[in-house]
């Protein structure tokens, strides 16, 4: 089972090590190495969060998921990302950005991190929603019950997550992004850059975020009304329609997690800058990582984990939550890589504990109430 999961992670791990020890020798090899760990410490909270979804999905779109699905997360967000950015802040060709990248590493790092107020925004804000819309609802397993059950009830409100997301962004963009400005000069240009950026983050959820949950409802009413018909009359003719909607359903469910993965490699590509600026060393490096982050999302969801340790995904968007308040800190502070990863980790580290901690106290009331109903027997039989 984990060779089977996780053998194209080790396979693209021996390729990606391999190429970098030869092409340009064991500095680089070293470099990949740790930017692959730095992603991966930065995105275990992502694996969590994209298995939720994922578990909804047959194995064909788990399939697309780790193979698609991984071109356009390491081809396009850790190599194209970073080079798009720079096109469009510094209005080149992207055949330009690349020469630029390759000839002149460090003004393309200053490009990049020039950028960085926008791509914080809008990263930020699409987690920002993920985070708030689960903790506005009722769920049936509380993890911090004392703050969850309060802000559950808050979340009846319509639109209540919105209206705090569009509050966060107001504060950032008229406090820390004008307070960023003032060192640089265009004070009022890179707070309308921050607002512009959130309210895309903030549409981009609701437009790719709607559609999957419209879908998906969609499919289970589907499901229940073809289960009630194949009682009451076992009758055939709608499959045409469950396969239709399955698809669309596992499309826009795929569309939702590729975003969420870009915004979730935001802080990954930002924070490889930290380690090198040389464009091939950060794609082989950060690329590892996602395969592996992706790799682990296939695993939770074939063991089962996140059934066995029902927290999990509580510490999951609590980290998510913390992500997305750090990187629109990061708008005028900077905020060191292991404390971002650090952070994450903790959440999910505490919620997989809490998680034990709860299947024991079953078990052993379970195990109690075994016993006290065997003694009623023996008891009964003399």
């Amino acid at each position: 089972m984990l060779l089977r999961t996780f053998g194209w992670s080790f396979g693209v791990t021996a390729a990606g090590l391999a190429c970098a020890a030869i092409f340009w020798g064991w500095e680089a090899f070293a470099i990949v190495a740790i930017l692959s760990v730095l992603e991966i410490s930065l995105s275990f909270d992502n694996a969590v969060v994209n298995a939720g979804v994922l578990k909804k999905m047959n194995a064909f779109w788990q399939k697309i998921f780790l193979s698609v699905g991984i071109i356009i997360a390491v081809f396009g967000m850790r190599l194209v990302f970073p080079v798009v950015i720079v096109a469009v802040t510094a209005q080149m060709g992207p055949i330009e950005a690349v020469e630029l990248a390759m000839n002149d590493a460090d003004k393309y790092e200053q490009l990049v991190t020039d950028a960085h107020p926008a791509i914080a925004s809008f990263g930020g804000m699409f987690l920002l929603m993920i985070f708030l819309d689960f903790i506005f609802d009722d769920h049936e397993h509380k993890w911090i019950g004392w703050l969850e059950r309060p802000l559950s009830r808050l979340g009846r409100i319509d639109g209540f997550s919105v209206c705090v997301a569009l509050i966060v962004l107001l504060v950032a963009a008229t406090t820390w992004a004008e307070s960023a400005a003032q060192h640089g000069g265009g004070h009022v240009d890179k707070a309308a850059t921050v607002m512009l950026s959130g309210i895309a983050g903030l549409i981009t959820y609701l437009i790719v975020g709607g559609l999957s949950g419209h879908f998906e409802n969609k499919l289970e009413e589907e499901e229940e009304r073809e289960h009630e018909a194949e009682e009451e009359a076992k009758k055939a003719g709608k499959e045409p329609t469950m396969v239709g909607l399955a698809g669309k359903a596992a499309f826009f469910m795929f569309l939702y997690l590729e975003v969420l993965d870009a915004s979730f490699s935001f802080d990954g590509v930002i924070g490889a800058f930290a380690v090198t600026n040389h464009i091939f060393w950060m794609a082989l490096g950060l690329g590892i990582g996602a395969m592996y982050v992706r790799s682990l999302t296939v695993y939770l969801v074939r063991e089962g984990t996140l059934d066995d340790y029902v927290y999990l995904e509580h510490g999951a968007h609590y980290a998510i939550g913390a992500l997305a308040a750090l990187l629109l800190v990061t708008i005028k502070w900077h905020i060191h890589e292991v404390i971002t990863g650090g952070i994450g980790v903790a959440l999910i580290a505490g919620s997989f504990w809490s998680s034990v901690v709860r299947n024991r106290r079953i078990a052993a009331e379970e195990g109690g109430a075994g016993g006290s109903n065997e003694k009623a027997e023996v008891t009964s039989g003399v």
